[in-house]
Formats: structure tokens, C-alpha cells, sequence
């Protein structure tokens, strides 16, 4: 037959018959390449006996499909030694052709949960659980000579809650997750970056506003360029202003349509939210000027790839709003500019970058959704295993 491997998706194959017998069908195959000796390589082999492999193949829609394959013994006359045929597509001893094991795979993969993979290709359970774990391994081995991103972007979220949370380290150039450790303190993640490869050609690393992956990447990263993440620190900036408005004025603060208001930035309100907002001022007057500095404060935030002469120029309002915000005489807004105080640095570094960690919490997002479909993880190693392949 012309076209023997687009149907078997196997090349150096022959389809010797078909049987069909109701939703099964049987293929009688014979390999037509070159056996070589796989001890030496060699070529001139002398046949010792005869035997048949049966073999589960890839299904074509509802019908299974079976391989009957014509295997033989050998034995090399250059080495003496003797083996059985090898076949390409099909692993020694295994019941099953590997075009078949990666259709399972992807069936699983897609989103079709175990037992109705099972069902459908008449197989155990547990051998599609088997299977999937050996493609997923199979990829990662793929993957472990990538380099450390030049990109980085780093932030944590929650695993169990017996073991905590895990530290995401995402290649915010390329859009996919680097790698996933257990922990989040400096000394679980201390042994993890000393051992990274490739870890001098990181130019720029994204984070929220931890104090302990700040320590770890100066030490770790002497030629990366800190950048806090911007969602991160306007949001920061609006805890804290909401907390002062709950301190001066308890009962307001309680009203959940202007509490709404108070959160939203000035150009995302209409002409009637801004009447009402304005009335409010007029009746407390002295949060007017605290919510036009955080609008002030939020605008100059939000600026976004700048020059950096432009950035020369913006650094000294930053240093005169938090100047300000450490000598108001309230206590949350003095908090909040001791923070911004202490990182100035990777605060001013956000207007130079476009990069930020929105990509790393979409890929929280997504992971999330992993361990629900799992009804969550205890096994941290299977856990990364998967997230290092299906988020790449």
C-alpha cells in the first residue's frame, strides 16, 4: 500500500492485511527497514526464531485499533550476541505503540479526566495516570537545558496547606512559567538560587514589594535590575489611603457606593460619580486634598515606558511626594512613605520597563486551575512536573 505510513503514522511499515470485527480492528504489519545489531551496530545477523508482537495502536474515532507485528531473534556474527528486532515507534516490551501512549496523553491533557479516557480507549485508569506522568517527564527532560531568562519575573502563591506556598519564576520575554519552588522565604530559596545555571545573564527581575526575594536576588543576581511590579504598588498606595479615610471618617467609609467611588481612579468616573464625590468633599473637607495627592501619586505611578532623561525629571517628584507622605502627621500615610522611601529604587526602575508580573499572576491563574481539576496536589514534585509543562 502507497500510504501505508499516513495511516499507521508510523514510517518503514507495511500493512500486510486488515481484519475488521465490530468497533476493532486488526492490522497485520511488517517492518520493511534495515535491522542492525543493537550491540555493534552491525549488519550481517543470522535469524534464530520467529515470534508475533500484538500491540495496542492509535484509535481512529470510536474503533480500536490492534497491531499484529512479526518480530525476530537474531544473532550478530560480529559479535555473537544475540537480541530481538527492535522497531521504531514502539519501546521493547511495552503492549502499546508510543503514537498510541501520545494520543492518551493528549486526550488527558486536553481536559478529559482519567476514567473517561479510560472508558473510551478501554485501558486502566491508573495506566493513563502512568502514561501522562511519563510524557510530562519526558518534556521536562527537554526543557532542563534552557537557560535562566534574561526576563525574570518572580512572585509566590499557595500550594497546600500543609506545605505552604511556592515561589513561580516566570520568563516574562517568552511568556511561560521557568520553573515553580516549594517555599518562600530566603532560606528555602537560598539553595535553590545558588544552584541556578545561567543565572549572570539575568538583566531584569519583576516583583511585588517582598522585602525577602529583594535580599535574594541582590545576592544572586549581581547584574539584574530590580523592578517592583506596578499593580502591586498602586494597590499598596490605596490600602493605605482607604485606611486613612476609615480612620477619619468611620461612618462614610461604611457606604458601600461611596466606598466604590473612593477606590476607582478620577478618569474612570463619570460626570454624575464625580458630582457626588465632590459633594462629599464639600461636606468633609479635609479628604479632598488627601484624594487629589493620591490621584496625583497614582498618575505619576502609572507612567509607562519613559526615556530615561524623562525619568531623570520624574525622579525628583517621587522623592517630593514621598517626602510629603513621611511628614503628614497620619499614621498610614507615613507608612506608606517609608515603604515607597525604601524602594525608591525599584519604584523608579517601573517607568524605564514595560515588563511586570500581570503575566506571572495570568499563570497563577491557570495553575489554579490545574490543581482544582486535581482536587489539589500533595505531591510537590508531580505538582511542578505538570506546571513546568502545561505552562510552557
Amino acid at each position: 500500500m502507497p500510504h501505508d505510513a499516513e495511516i499507521l503514522g508510523l514510517t518503514g511499515y507495511e500493512i500486510k492485511d486488515i481484519r475488521c470485527t465490530g468497533n476493532r480492528t486488526e492490522l497485520e504489519v511488517r517492518y520493511t527497514g534495515r535491522v542492525k545489531c543493537i550491540h555493534c551496530g552491525g549488519l550481517d545477523l543470522r535469524k534464530k526464531d520467529r515470534y508475533i508482537r500484538r500491540l495496542r495502536h492509535e484509535s481512529w474515532g470510536r474503533r480500536h485499533n490492534w497491531i499484529l507485528l512479526e518480530g525476530r531473534k537474531f544473532q550478530c556474527k560480529d559479535c555473537g550476541r544475540y537480541f530481538n528486532q527492535r522497531f521504531p515507534g514502539i519501546l521493547p516490551r511495552r503492549r502499546s505503540t508510543e503514537v498510541f501512549r501520545r494520543q492518551v496523553f493528549w486526550e488527558h491533557y486536553d481536559g478529559i479526566n482519567r476514567k473517561r479516557v479510560a472508558q473510551r480507549q478501554r485501558i486502566g485508569a491508573a495506566t493513563v495516570e502512568r502514561w501522562f506522568l511519563d510524557h510530562l517527564r519526558l518534556r521536562a527532560s527537554m526543557m532542563k537545558s534552557e537557560p535562566c531568562p534574561t526576563v525574570l519575573g518572580i512572585d509566590e502563591h499557595f500550594f497546600s496547606r500543609k506545605k505552604g506556598f511556592a515561589t513561580t519564576l516566570c520568563d516574562l520575554k517568552n511568556h511561560k512559567v521557568y520553573d515553580v519552588v516549594l517555599g518562600r522565604s530566603k532560606n528555602a530559596l537560598d539553595g535553590y538560587f545558588r544552584n541556578l545555571e545561567g543565572k549572570e545573564n539575568v538583566r531584569v527581575v519583576c516583583i511585588d514589594l517582598a522585602a525577602n526575594y529583594r535580599a535574594l536576588i541582590r545576592k544572586h543576581f549581581p547584574h539584574a535590575r530590580i523592578v517592583a511590579d506596578r499593580f502591586h504598588v498602586v494597590r499598596l498606595v490605596l490600602q493605605h489611603f482607604m485606611a486613612t479615610w476609615r480612620e477619619l471618617d468611620p461612618n462614610g467609609s461604611k457606604n458601600r457606593g461611596l466606598r466604590s467611588l473612593m477606590r476607582r481612579h478620577g478618569k474612570n468616573l463619570n460626570p454624575e460619580q464625580k458630582q457626588r464625590l465632590a459633594a462629599y468633599f464639600e461636606a468633609h473637607p479635609l479628604m479632598g486634598p488627601i484624594y487629589e495627592f493620591k490621584e496625583r501619586l497614582c498618575r505619576l505611578l502609572n507612567k509607562k515606558t519613559c526615556t530615561a532623561k524623562r525619568c531623570r525629571r520624574l525622579i525628583p517628584k517621587l522623592l517630593d511626594y514621598i517626602q510629603q507622605l513621611r511628614t503628614c502627621g497620619l499614621e498610614h500615610l507615613e507608612t506608606l512613605g517609608k515603604t515607597l522611601y525604601a524602594w525608591s529604587g525599584e519604584v523608579a526602575a517601573m517607568w524605564r520597563f514595560k515588563k511586570n508580573n500581570g503575566i506571572t499572576e495570568g499563570f497563577h491563574n491557570k495553575m489554579e486551575a490545574i490543581s482544582r481539576a486535581a482536587y489539589g496536589y500533595r505531591n510537590f514534585a508531580n505538582y511542578r512536573l505538570r506546571i513546568r509543562v502545561m505552562c510552557a
